[in-house]
């Protein structure tokens, strides 16, 4: 698995790290109103990631099922109203809470049992918000688990906020995988969703809409708004925008569709797969 030869660099970054983020629509079943995980989809998964070549690896996967409805319900990162809304919110947020927990251990157990040494880290435990944006969290564990040769796997969860109208917020996969790559610098970012990448237009209501190899500019982002293109999981425009961030630091991102069967392998072995690159304009 570890066979290619690695090194730290200076800042904090590390040659051959790759971050894989997970959808939560392609590990559970999304749409669901109860917690349902993907048995078939996350376990060829794991598979493929146990077959693949990587130097280091962290993985960070959504919630799906497992925290959207639970977060949805009880308003949590809404603003607190009264001490009644605030226990409520509370209550919640330990439901949310355990549930992403549950889904993460069972993510874990399956790349385990397919070989990967996987670790799971709780966001929950180290990890702050400010008016709902990662704010701070310390990646020393994270740095001694990569070193040790562990697959850290990070997921979507509930944490504290500072701002004290809201208290406790959703943080999502997406802003985390932004948060470690811009403090590890990894060699590239694969965002493994349930389509194959960014298109002109809504491909599920436009027949003739082409997929975007690569989006380098904003004006490519703003386009995709203006065409109302959009994933399961929130405004893909704001996951392109916070993307194009990272790739003007040097770090470029590939959008894949996790459906598809041996692209995230082939992905990590740094093979060319159908998708949309989200690189610096130069």
């Amino acid at each position: 698995m570890f066979n290619r030869k690695w090194e730290e660099l200076g800042k904090g970054g590390y040659k051959f790290l790759i971050i894989l983020k997970l959808g939560g629509s392609i590990i559970t079943k999304k749409d669901y109103a109860t917690p349902t995980l993907d048995n078939k989809n996350l376990a060829r998964i794991a598979h493929e990631i146990s077959e693949s070549s990587y130097g280091k690896l962290i993985i960070v996967h959504g919630a799906g099922s497992f925290g959207h409805p639970f977060a949805s319900k009880y308003g949590i990162g809404d603003e607190i109203k009264d001490d009644q809304d605030l226990w409520n919110k509370m209550l919640g947020f330990s439901i949310t809470q355990h549930g992403v927990k549950e889904l993460n251990g069972l993510v874990c157990e399956y790349l385990r049992i397919h070989g990967v040494l996987s670790v799971s880290i709780q966001p929950s435990s180290f990890m702050l918000t400010k008016n709902k944006r990662l704010y701070s969290a310390s990646l020393d564990l994270i740095r001694k688990y990569l070193d040790l040769g562990f697959v850290p796997v990070i997921y979507g969860d509930v944490v504290l906020d500072l701002d004290e109208s809201i208290k406790i917020a959703v943080l999502s996969g997406d802003q985390i995988v932004k948060y470690l790559a811009e403090n590890l610098r990894p060699e590239r970012v694969i965002m493994a969703s349930d389509v194959d990448g960014i298109y002109n237009k809504n491909p599920k209501i436009n027949p003739d809409a082409e997929l975007l190899k690569v989006v380098t500019s904003n004006e490519q982002i703003e386009l995709i708004k203006n065409n109302q293109t959009v994933d399961v999981t929130g405004g893909m425009s704001g996951k392109l925008t916070e993307l194009l961030e990272l790739a003007n630091l040097g770090v470029e991102s590939e959008i894949i569709n996790a459906n598809k069967f041996n692209i995230i392998k082939n992905a990590l072995n740094g093979e060319k797969v159908t998708g949309t690159l989200i690189k610096k304009n130069i």
